[in-house]
């Protein structure tokens, strides 16, 4: 709506024409901004941009095989999503400018550079509602792919740790025997008592004893020697005094002399040690492979959120100029 108003000259101003000279202007009171138009785009916006992700998940799940050699490679399923993510934003913040420059009011007598302003902004305002609400109705999904390497870093690393715990010495407070366990130190503890053949070993109790006790006290041993390994720090060897005494263990059990016994504990803490650090590499190296993989995500969302809204300004500029043609 505009208002009409006559203003009279500045006294100033009235040698350069007749005294009763007066000067009309127009004064619109129409506002700037069609709050309408924009929600309408932002909302078209939204649902083009909900569908071809729902459309995207279809894809790519059918698109991926748990079997080897079949379906798309991690590096090609990482690209797609990408490039689908990217044409989501465009195609969705394209059809919301448009129709936020499209379905605005007409400005009347306002200047062309003003329009095309405002156009502008119109499909900008577009752009930020619709990525607000999407935000808002898909906060769950967008909170995984940003944390998602973070979260699967640090469980990755906390999995591995509990896991050589266990191996080391987890089992060492229950009463079962060490073959029962798992984990790379139950095995290697196992391995210190293996004897060649079936026959009972010279020298021991084994065959003195009921078979309960014999495993009761199997299994104390090897809990035993679970929780001298676990004490001893991974980069440094068994102390002296451990290795005579486990030594001791393993001799009366496989009947091997106390050199070898000796020898065999070293050599088979130095491959556990050897083993859990292994682990423990690996798992360092899923970490920063999805923490690389988190950043890299932010990144591209980014640049595919830059460039939506640059896509919503210029088709509101667009949309905005076949509405005044």
């Amino acid at each position: 709506m505009a208002i009409t108003t006559t203003t009279p000259l500045d006294p100033l101003e009235r040698g350069y024409g007749p005294s009763d000279r007066h000067v009309e202007t127009s004064r619109s009171v129409t506002s700037a901004v069609s709050w309408g138009a924009i929600v309408a785009g932002a909302a078209a916006a939204a649902a083009l941009s909900l569908i071809l992700l729902i459309l995207g998940v279809g894809l790519g799940l059918s698109s991926v095989s748990p079997w080897a050699r079949e379906g798309l490679s991690a590096a090609s399923f990482g690209v797609s999503t990408i490039v689908w993510l990217t044409l989501t934003q465009l195609l969705s913040s394209g059809m919301g400018g448009y129709l936020a420059g499209r379905l605005r009011t007409r400005w009347m007598n306002t200047h062309t550079d003003e329009i095309y302003f405002r156009d502008t902004a119109h499909g900008f305002l577009a752009w930020a509602v619709a990525s607000l609400a999407t935000a808002v109705l898909l906060t769950s999904a967008i909170g995984s792919i940003v944390s998602g390497g973070i979260q699967a870093g640090a469980s990755i690393v906390g999995g591995a740790a509990n896991t050589a715990t266990m191996a080391a010495g987890g089992y060492a407070a229950s009463g079962t025997m060490a073959s029962e366990q798992s984990g790379p130190m139950a095995y290697f503890v196992d391995s210190l008592f293996r004897r060649d053949g079936r026959a009972a070993v010279p020298g021991s109790t084994s065959a003195a004893m009921p078979a309960d006790t014999f495993e009761r006290s199997t299994a104390n041993e090897a809990s035993e020697v679970g929780r001298i390994f676990m004490n001893a720090t991974r980069s440094e060897p068994l102390p002296p005094e451990d290795i005579q005494y486990v030594g001791q263990l393993v001799a009366q059990r496989t009947g091997l002399s106390q050199q070898d016994a000796e020898q065999r504990v070293t050599d088979l803490y130095a491959r556990a040690q050897a083993k859990l650090n292994d682990a423990e590499v690996a798992a360092k190296e899923a970490a920063d492979q999805a923490r690389k993989a988190s950043a890299y995500a932010a990144l591209w969302i980014f640049v595919s959120l830059l460039g939506g809204a640059f896509v919503a300004s210029f088709a509101a500029t667009f949309g905005g100029r076949q509405r005044d043609a």
